[in-house]
């Protein structure tokens, strides 16, 4: 079963979320790197109202053109580089949702289980893949601060497929493959 997951997201809809969760994500995301994590959780002010919103880590290959930006590559980057600012990003801005690759560390999953939050994973290496799925760009922030890799673009993404790796109930679906993979392995080995 794939959960539609359309913004904003609210903590109910995010409630009905479970590790592993196949999700088909619609609506309104805002992509933010390093620098933007790193802004946010010194004390710089957004420059939209990120509650209920969704955060990608992602620094998109972007194209202007006569009408407007064009995203040509949009993959996650590796989000544990996220790690020592997430938490706070989450708990003062009110994020609903985290889309990245790779896992994330203890102090993410304790900040979404107690604000209502999740991270979906999205599937490295599928960059052009994922850039089908943006019907538009809306708007573009901090792009002189931060140059076009680090800056915040706010997209319109249809049916981004992505696997719910973190959900708010604690439970963290790398860190439930670590445990299986060293049960078996430890099979194996007493063998």
């Amino acid at each position: 079963m794939i959960v539609e997951l359309t913004y904003p997201f609210n903590e109910s809809q995010i409630k009905t979320l479970h590790a592993g969760d196949k999700v088909q994500l619609s609506g309104r995301v805002y992509t933010g790197r390093d620098r933007l994590h790193k802004f946010l959780a010194g004390g710089g002010a957004a420059p939209v109202n990120l509650r209920d919103a969704a955060i990608y880590h992602c620094g998109p290959v972007v194209v202007r053109e006569p009408q407007g930006w064009r995203i040509q590559s949009a993959g996650p980057t590796t989000s544990i580089r996220e790690e020592p600012y997430m938490a706070k990003v989450i708990r003062d801005y009110g994020i609903r949702v985290i889309i990245g690759k790779g896992g994330m560390g203890a102090a993410t999953l304790a900040a979404c289980e107690s604000c209502g939050c999740v991270y979906l994973q999205a599937p490295g290496g599928a960059a052009a893949l994922l850039a089908g799925n943006i019907r538009s760009v809306d708007n573009v922030y901090l792009l002189n601060e931060f140059g076009p890799a680090e800056a915040m673009w706010e997209l319109d993404v249809e049916k981004m497929d992505l696997v719910v790796a973190m959900d708010s109930y604690g439970v963290d679906l790398y860190a439930e493959i670590q445990r299986a993979s060293a049960r078996r392995l430890t099979a194996c080995l007493s063998v």
